[in-house]
């Protein structure tokens, strides 16, 4: 992570409709998005100077978007075109992307209908989630205190800024015992995810990885299910209980931050990073890079 704050940087952002200077991308304290959580946004890699599947995830951002009850001023196409703008603009060959959306400061109060829509791509320099060391010896995850939501008590098929406070509130305790990260349960007590990646176990040579019908089916998810069977590996997605990863041999994240890493510990388990870990890793910085 870099030590650079986030608002004191050289370069442009990409906001509603024209770049502009890094440091004069700004918002009104009073903005809707702050405090009622009326924002939306994606992550996005570029590698080679491409962003990988860039329709992907501005389709996704307009659909979480109507989740939260608000169009985007931009079609997909605009906001594919203003993120590919920003990258040249910023010059890097390999970088993160974050589109986002929300509501602004027009209104105050529960109900802003009649809020304007402001939407920013910002583009910057940000290595993987977890160190290559890290990676391949396996992040350390503990049990995260809180759990994903059921559908009908939060819009979880949207990738909306406010699921993520117990995300923030999981990883900090979990990074103040130790660990890298900490694996969430759902409303159900079922395995479901890190707080920023899903989650994939190995078990006799076959590919088990929750049901995502209350967190995101995450684009980088599907990406590796992919590979795994284009490899003839079986994925089978399914409910799976906390305490069959005593019969697990190998478990790994995906996402676009954390792309695939292997997990070397859940709470009191222990897996080694082996094949499956190893050549899906391999699979996919070839299909991102290639």
């Amino acid at each position: 992570m870099s030590i650079l704050p986030f608002d004191d940087r050289d370069g442009v952002i990409w906001y509603d409709g024209a770049l502009v200077p890094w440091r004069e991308a700004n918002l009104h304290v009073l903005t809707h998005g702050l405090h009622y959580a009326s924002c939306v946004f994606e992550g996005e890699r570029v590698y080679n100077g491409k962003v990988f599947k860039l329709t992907e995830h501005s389709e996704r951002l307009a659909a979480s978007a109507r989740i939260l009850g608000f169009d985007l001023p931009y079609s997909v196409a605009e906001i594919d075109a203003a993120t590919n703008e920003t990258v040249k603009a910023m010059g890097f060959t390999d970088a993160y992307v974050r589109p986002v959306a929300w509501r602004g400061s027009e209104m105050m109060g529960v109900a802003a209908q009649d809020s304007r829509i402001h939407v920013a791509i910002a583009v910057w320099q940000w290595p993987s989630y977890f160190s290559p060391e890290a990676k391949m010896a396996g992040i350390k995850l503990t049990w995260a205190p809180w759990r994903r939501p059921a559908p009908d008590t939060a819009p979880t098929a949207s990738k909306a800024a406010g699921l993520y406070m117990i995300c923030t509130l999981s990883k900090h305790e979990a990074e103040a015992k130790g660990y890298q990260d900490a694996l969430m349960l759902d409303y159900r007590g079922y395995l479901a995810e890190a707080t920023g990646a899903n989650l994939f176990l190995v078990m006799d040579g076959k590919i088990h990885t929750p049901k995502p019908d209350c967190f995101l089916d995450g684009i980088t998810r599907r990406t590796v299910i992919d590979l795994a069977r284009k490899r003839g590996i079986e994925v089978i997605e399914r409910h799976i209980q906390p305490d069959e990863l005593a019969n697990t041999q190998e478990v790994f994240l995906t996402g676009t931050a954390a792309e695939v890493t292997p997990v070397g510990q859940i709470g009191d388990h222990s897996f080694t990073p082996g094949p499956v870990c190893e050549a899906l890793v391999k699979d996919y910085d070839a299909l991102v890079r290639g």
